[in-house]
């Protein structure tokens, strides 16, 4: 007899997700739907504005990765008018993305996943002398791995245990049979948990360097780039490139050391080495790094297929709504995207944890459209980016993931699981890491012939114009679409990495990324249920970013009052 178990929310993400599964008597799950539950509203919003403004709208999207919709909505809008913009803007744009990687994977494994993996609980047991020992099997230098930091950590968790308030450690399934790591490598993971909290600031402050604020930086604008003091400035410079080696150095002596680590503990749990169920990957061409040239190069693979990739083709890109909450329709293409809400709700039955409402599986179920490439549902994110450049031969990204799988002893094969997703987002970093510098030193040798930073945008509003930006952001491959017309956006669409990876189930009954890689997943407890929430973390949702608005009272969401009173 099947159960139903419910996971809601998904912690540790930016927005709310909720995931239910059906489980058969052996707990194996054979039935898997992801749900937003958490609305977005930009499209509404954006519709009538000046397109100059496209950008420092949409970067209010999320709160995560607000530069890259900020980046994403200039340069559609940048496209849409047919502009190229300077290099030193290219370049300026490129560090500033750069950045931001450093910082949103080093969050993401440290913060917002490694709980999934690290049993905070078992830390407590462990000898830190004994651990100091270990983390030297993983590098001969490594972070905050001394015996005694390694006992003031163990000493700070033991304290939060005692006082029944865990903090960010709270509503954990800590004893689950399929942790891993020995209690000194938890340890060694909680005390890189703590410093990563540092370390991720200065990673924040090396984007603010050259857009103004993180988050929600204000540097960019149609045409190029306004941080020209900075760019000029030799003080400046030398911040970033020196805030650069202080996270690049976490990044080598604690972040490559902890994957390698638990690459080696989890190589034959069975919970991380499926979780891969759409074997379709999309990337696009990003980082610009000098001379024309980019660290990553675009493409689509289907069926898994490493010795065939083939070039984006946009018109490919389509978005059904059968299972989502909006009024019926064909899948449209973003240029053409509807958003006319349609909520059915939920329904009752009975779970594992008693009778709650779900999700109804065979009618509409979340707020997230579902993307498709040619018909194809396709994931994105650093896994499809590493595989799609793999099979371009990418010389950076095979030495890389050649590098990895040489070190773990893992198959190829090993990329297509949760562990190979998880490990796959280092690999990114540590490429964007290294790249960083060399477009740092091109922007630093063009700045000495060139200057320029900024080109006027000519826009003729009797005209209309379409556009659309593809860019890399953290969790994949994100895409902006505008329509302007007289001079005012007259639709606007963004398909982002997260839609791509959590949509519903299609109306050819083809399902997303999220749910296929549940399929198959076996629980120890279904009342805990640590693999779906190790599994969908892996992916890095992103709920904010992926849904769409609408207004129950029909209220028009493009206008606002706002009051400048005090009082």
């Amino acid at each position: 007899m099947s159960k139903r178990v419910v996971v809601d929310p998904i912690t540790r993400i930016e927005g709310h997700l909720r995931v239910e599964v059906e489980v058969d008597e052996n707990n194996v799950i054979t039935k898997a739907w992801s749900s937003s539950t958490l609305w977005r509203g930009i499209e509404v919003i954006m519709k009538g504005r000046t397109p100059m403004d496209a950008g420092l709208l949409t970067q209010r999207i999320c709160g995560v990765c607000t530069y890259s919709h900020y980046r994403a909505g200039t340069e559609a809008v940048e496209n849409a008018l047919g502009m190229t913009i300077p290099v030193n803007a290219q370049y300026l744009r490129s560090l500033m993305q750069s950045s931001l990687y450093m910082h949103d994977h080093m969050v993401h494994f440290y913060h917002l996943h490694a709980l999934d993996w690290v049993d905070v609980v078992s830390a407590l047991s462990a000898d830190p002398a004994a651990a100091a020992a270990e983390a030297m099997r993983w590098t001969d230098k490594p972070v905050a791995a001394g015996e005694g930091e390694l006992r003031a950590v163990q000493e700070r968790v033991a304290k939060l245990v005692a006082s029944g308030k865990l903090g960010p450690f709270a509503n954990a399934y800590w004893g689950n049979g399929t942790y891993q790591l020995s209690p000194e490598q938890n340890l060694i993971a909680v005390s890189h948990y703590l410093k990563a909290l540092e370390v991720q600031r200065v990673a924040a402050e090396m984007l603010a360097i050259f857009g103004g604020k993180q988050p929600h930086p204000q540097s960019l604008v149609v045409g190029g780039v306004t941080s020209v003091r900075d760019m000029l400035s030799p003080a400046r410079l030398q911040e970033w490139k020196s805030k650069h080696a202080q996270v690049h150095d976490f990044i080598l002596r604690a972040y490559l050391p902890d994957v390698l680590m638990a690459a080696a503990a989890y190589k034959a749990e069975p919970s991380v080495l499926g979780g891969a169920g759409v074997k379709n990957f999309l990337a696009c061409k990003d980082f610009a790094i000098g001379n024309g040239q980019y660290l990553f190069q675009g493409g689509v693979i289907m069926n898994g297929d490493l010795a065939s990739v083939s070039d984006i083709d946009p018109a490919m890109i389509k978005e059904d709504v059968t299972h989502a909450w909006y009024q019926d329709g064909p899948a449209l293409h973003p240029y053409e995207g509807v958003t006319e809400p349609n909520y059915t709700g939920f329904t009752k039955r009975e779970t594992v944890y008693g009778e709650l409402p779900t999700v109804d599986g065979d009618g509409k179920y979340s707020w997230v459209k579902s993307p498709r490439y040619n018909g194809e549902p396709v994931e994105v994110g650093p896994l499809a980016c590493l595989l799609v450049n793999y099979a371009r031969g990418n010389d950076k990204v095979v030495n890389a993931v050649n590098g990895l799988l040489s070190l773990t002893g893992l198959p190829v094969e090993a990329l297509f699981t949760t562990l190979g997703r998880t490990a796959a987002r280092l690999v990114q970093t540590q490429l964007v890491c290294d790249a960083a510098l060399e477009t740092f030193d091109a922007l630093v040798n063009n700045i000495a012939v060139d200057q320029e930073t900024y080109r006027q945008p000519v826009m003729d509003p009797s005209q209309e114009y379409i556009g659309h930006s593809m860019i890399e952001a953290p969790r994949g491959m994100l895409s902006h679409w505008v329509r302007i017309a007289g001079g005012k956006v007259a639709n606007y669409q963004a398909v982002v990495p997260t839609t791509w990876n959590s949509g519903p189930v299609d109306a050819n009954g083809k399902v997303g990324p999220y749910e296929a890689s549940l399929i198959g997943l076996k629980l120890e407890d279904p009342t805990k249920p640590l693999e779906v929430i190790r599994v969908i973390h892996s992916f890095d949702p992103c709920m904010a970013c992926a849904v769409h608005v609408m207004d129950y009272k029909g209220v028009d969401l493009g206008q606002f009052q706002v009051g400048t009173s005090a009082a």
